[in-house]
C-alpha cells in the first residue's frame, strides 16, 4: 500500500496507522462502490484508476457529478460516514481501480490527531463544493451546448486524454437531454473541427 505517493503530506504516524487500519481493495471496471441507500461504514480514499460520481433517479436515469481519481477522496462519503447515514450517490468504478477504505471510527479521531488528515478532510469538502457549484452554474445558467463541452472538458481533464470513450446515449442521460440533441451538438463541434466523431469514442481536437 504505497501510501505516501498518491498522499505526501500525510505524517508518519497517519500513513502507519493507514498500513495498519485500512483495507486496501481492487473494484474491476464497472463494478460499483456506492449505491444509493447503502450504509456507509467506511470512507474511501483513490489510489489507482478512476471513479464516476452521479446521482440516479427512481427511473434509472443517472446524473454526473465529478469524478475521483488518484489521490481523492470521496467527500460525500465522508460526510455520510461521520454522520452515521445512507448514501445518496452513486459511485462506479471507470476503469480497474484500488481503494483504501478507512473504517468510520477513525475518521473523528484522526480529525484531532493529526493536522495533515484534518487539512485533507476539509480540502476534500471545499474541491467538491466548489465543483458542484460550477456544475450547477452550467446547468442552471448555460445552454446544452456550453453544457457538452463543459461536460467534455471535465472528461478530458479527469481522464488525461483527448479520447472520451462515451456513447450518445451516455452523454444524454448524464446531462439529462436526449440522444437526438446530442448528437446534433455533437455534429455541430464535429463541423467546427472542434472534435472528431468515431464509432467507439469521441476525438478531442480544440474545446476552446
Amino acid at each position: 500500500m504505497n501510501i505516501k505517493a498518491h498522499f505526501p503530506a500525510f505524517e508518519t504516524g497517519l500513513v502507519s496507522e493507514l498500513e495498519e487500519k485500512a483495507d486496501l481493495i481492487s473494484v474491476p471496471a464497472g463494478e460499483p462502490l456506492l449505491k444509493t441507500g447503502q450504509n456507509i461504514r467506511s470512507t474511501m480514499l483513490i489510489t489507482k484508476g478512476l471513479v464516476k460520481v452521479y446521482r440516479e433517479d427512481e427511473e434509472g436515469n443517472e446524473f454526473f457529478m465529478y469524478y475521483l481519481n488518484p489521490g481523492d477522496a470521496c467527500a460525500l462519503s465522508m460526510i455520510c460516514a461521520t454522520k452515521q447515514e445512507t448514501s445518496g450517490i452513486m459511485a462506479k468504478a471507470v476503469m480497474d481501480t484500488e481503494v483504501i477504505k478507512i473504517p468510520l471510527q477513525y475518521m473523528d479521531e484522526w480529525m484531532t490527531r493529526y493536522k495533515t488528515w484534518y487539512y485533507f478532510v476539509l480540502e476534500t469538502y471545499r474541491s467538491r463544493f466548489e465543483e458542484l457549484l460550477t456544475t450547477i452554474d452550467h446547468i442552471a445558467f448555460r445552454n446544452m451546448d456550453e453544457r457538452l463541452v463543459f461536460y467534455l472538458k471535465r472528461h478530458q481533464k479527469s481522464l488525461n486524454s483527448n479520447i472520451i470513450p462515451l456513447a450518445f446515449t451516455e452523454i444524454a442521460q448524464e446531462l439529462n437531454s436526449s440522444r437526438e440533441v446530442i448528437s446534433r451538438l455533437m455534429k455541430k463541434l464535429s463541423d467546427k473541427g472542434m472534435v472528431k466523431l468515431h464509432r467507439s469514442h469521441i476525438e478531442i481536437i480544440d474545446l476552446n
